[in-house]
């Protein structure tokens, strides 16, 4: 696999420039909301933004903008959401059905507090309820603006660098494959040979 096989989508990106800020958005806000976040691959799809930002169709700090505003928008929505209707919640599809994911955020916030949201934003299994939770469970609601924000802030360019050195790397390997194939061929003709040798060797000495 190499850029080359993901012309057709990087040539889409770059006749859409102007779409690529709100698609950014719009995943990391999916990727942080209730149950929603559950679904949605966005740790993934992040990673694949880095890729788009290496080949020069995307700025790195304008798509790390747009993933902090949508994953603090995705938080925040379910934070509203939990300290609105924290006790109707449970009962709600799909935790009425799976009341666990609740109580593992519950368990998982009391344990670490006002951090949870900072530790949610990078724990898988919580990481779609624990917004949810604190507004449940009464965290005031500037105290998890600043939560919020400053996982966001990390969260962003964490996800989006490995798929940045990924494109790198594939680059470089397109560089050099014609040398590392000589080379290659080159080591396999001295093991085949070597190998000969020490036959002929061994037969010759052998019968003497």
């Amino acid at each position: 696999m190499t850029l080359e096989t993901l012309q057709p989508a990087l040539d889409w990106i770059g006749a859409h420039p102007g779409w690529m800020g709100a698609v950014v958005f719009l995943v990391a806000m999916s990727e942080s909301l209730l149950v929603i976040g559950m679904i949605v691959p966005g740790a993934a799809l992040m990673v694949a933004f880095g890729a788009v930002v290496e080949s020069g169709l995307m700025d790195f700090w304008t798509t790390c903008a747009w993933a902090v505003l949508g994953a603090v928008a995705g938080d925040g929505l379910s934070f509203v959401i939990g300290r609105v209707f924290k006790d109707s919640l449970p009962n709600w599809w799909p935790f009425k059905k799976h009341p666990q994911w609740i109580a593992a955020g519950e368990s998982f916030f009391r344990k670490h507090g006002g951090k949870s949201v900072v530790f949610g934003r990078f724990v898988g299994p919580v990481r779609a309820v624990i917004p949810a939770v604190a507004g449940m469970m009464g965290m005031p609601p500037g105290r998890f603006l600043v939560y919020n924000v400053l996982s966001a802030l990390a969260w962003a360019p964490i996800y989006l660098l490995p798929g940045i050195a990924f494109a790198a790397s594939l680059e470089l390997a397109g560089q050099v494959a014609p040398r590392l194939a000589l080379v290659l061929g080159l080591v396999a003709l001295l093991i085949i040979g070597t190998l000969w040798l020490a036959r002929q060797t061994y037969r010759w000495v052998v019968p003497h």
